[in-house]
């Protein structure tokens, strides 16, 4: 059986584990990654367009200045980009999500373990938790910076503000404002850093531990040690 001290210890990188799991869902299933206002020309009148979406659905709307306002009306971004470049970074961002997903999902399975068990094999152990989580980093990571350079270098707002709002109009500019789902991914990697030190300081007070056990041996007499 697993002592306290490695209860505790796997128990809270459990819950960690758990929530980063969680929050990915949520920033799955939320289109509040980005916020962004197009502006166009129409003649002698200006139009902008607000769209906000993240990788599934979006929501969209068209305003002229000066004159009628759209409602807004929810969109597909995969069925909106025309461009196979952005949309297969899109796909990508997706996959990355996903298999950082399954990486919490094998770390909270492998802590939880941990808090009842002493597993035999190494990778089961602290080892298989440092992976996972460096894993799960490592991919939510990679999908801010891809997301990040589908929106300002591809220009994916304006790509989806045209294609959501039939318009002749030309495009002026836009401005990009990064919603609370798309800064919730740097929560999840907190959340993967803090499993890591919770084990690492495990891994520390159980080798000082070690240490201590192992110091009366080392100073004891040597004729004592011979009987």
């Amino acid at each position: 059986m697993p002592s306290r001290r490695k209860k505790q210890m796997f128990a809270s990188a459990c819950f960690t584990s758990i929530w980063s799991f969680v929050i990915i869902c949520l920033v799955l299933a939320n289109k509040n990654w980005v916020s962004s206002n197009v502006n166009f020309t129409e003649g002698n009148s200006s139009a902008i367009i607000t769209v906000t979406y993240g990788v599934f659905e979006g929501v969209c709307s068209k305003k002229v200045i000066g004159g009628l306002e759209t409602p807004a009306k929810n969109f597909q971004v995969t069925a909106k980009l025309e461009k196979t470049e952005m949309k297969s970074l899109n796909v990508v961002i997706i996959l990355l999500l996903v298999l950082s997903l399954l990486s919490s999902l094998m770390s909270s399975g492998f802590t939880c373990c941990n808090t009842i068990t002493n597993p035999y094999q190494t990778f089961l152990g602290p080892i298989g938790v440092y992976t996972w989580n460096s894993l799960s980093g490592i991919f939510v990571l990679l999908t801010m910076i891809l997301f990040t350079a589908n929106v300002e270098a591809n220009k994916l707002s304006v790509e989806l503000a045209l294609n959501c709002v039939f318009s002749s109009s030309q495009y002026k500019n836009s401005r990009n404002s990064y919603e609370y789902s798309y800064w919730l991914m740097l929560l999840i990697i907190l959340l993967n850093v803090a499993t890591i030190i919770i084990i690492i300081f495990y891994h520390r007070a159980r080798y000082s531990k070690r240490k201590e056990q192992e110091r009366p041996i080392e100073n004891a007499p040597k004729d004592g040690i011979l009987f």
